[in-house]
């Protein structure tokens, strides 16, 4: 898959719909494939980590240094399987298997007790001391 929307076949299309598990449709793909092209901006094929903080968006969101771990180095086909949990077309299954990696921050298959200190940290900020967070 090259970097402009005219190089994106259908072939390439269909692939990363049924990767995605029909979460987009074929135009949605398309749309999301100009985006991502806007986003790797060094036409490397992926999207480093910086690339996402420059979306005010993403950038606010408290929980993005848990989801820039995910993010990191993604390709056309793996951003697209990213997003799709984000789709309305997405099962529930695969949201909460979204959701669950999201906390694990350590990604040893379990959320912790620490995964959800930092969780809390991330979501609270400075409006919480860690003691609060602790006793939660």
């Amino acid at each position: 898959m090259g970097n402009t929307s005219s190089m994106l076949t259908q072939y390439d299309i269909e692939e990363v719909q049924q990767h995605c598990k029909d979460a987009f449709t074929q135009q949605e793909i398309v749309s999301l494939y100009q985006r991502f092209c806007q986003l790797d901006r060094n036409n490397c094929g992926f999207i480093p980590s910086d690339e996402f903080l420059s979306i005010p968006e993403f950038a606010v969101n408290p929980l993005s240094q848990s989801l820039l771990r995910m993010l990191d180095g993604l390709n056309f086909k793996e951003f697209v399987a990213f997003l799709s949990a984000f789709s309305p077309r997405a099962t529930l299954h695969h949201k909460i298997e979204f959701i669950f990696k999201v906390y694990d921050t350590d990604c040893n298959g379990k959320v912790s007790f620490h995964d959800v200190l930092r969780a809390l940290r991330d979501l609270t900020g400075p409006f919480m001391s860690e003691k609060q967070r602790e006793k939660l």
